[in-house]
């Protein structure tokens, strides 16, 4: 009889362990189709924003071709149709061509070499924002 409760106690602990794996096994195939899911739309959530970026790129430097045609062309309100034209068009064009990605690698290069005024002007942004959101 001792005999039988042991088998049977070993057949339970089996039976245990088998379930025990495949819950875990569930668990770990669950886990994963979440972290597809959820890497697929940070894909597409990035893929957006880029398409995003570049199109306000492309409006900005449309808008500065427009100002340099539609603008004064001669005398000093000329110069400074022209030069806010081209920053305009050259700001535009760096924004398409770069897109959201470029540009933050360009932020993380400036941040690199010159760490203690991007963290001065962090800290002035983030005062200003408190200020304007305190109020």
């Amino acid at each position: 009889m001792a005999d039988k409760a042991k088998d049977a106690g070993t057949t339970l602990v089996d039976k245990a362990k088998d379930i025990a794996s495949q819950a875990g096994d569930k668990v770990k195939q669950a886990a994963s189709a979440v972290g597809d899911a959820v890497g697929g739309a940070a894909t597409n959530a990035g893929k957006t924003a880029e398409k995003w970026t570049s199109s306000a790129g492309s409006g900005i430097k449309n808008l500065g071709e427009t100002i340099e045609h539609k603008g004064p062309q001669e005398g000093m309100l000329g110069n400074a149709t022209r030069a806010v034209a081209s920053t305009l068009e050259d700001t535009g064009r760096y924004i398409e061509q770069e897109g959201l990605s470029g540009m933050m690698d360009d932020v993380t290069d400036v941040v690199r070499r010159h760490p203690l005024p991007a963290v001065l002007v962090g800290i002035g942004l983030g005062f200003l924002l408190g200020r304007t959101l305190g109020s």
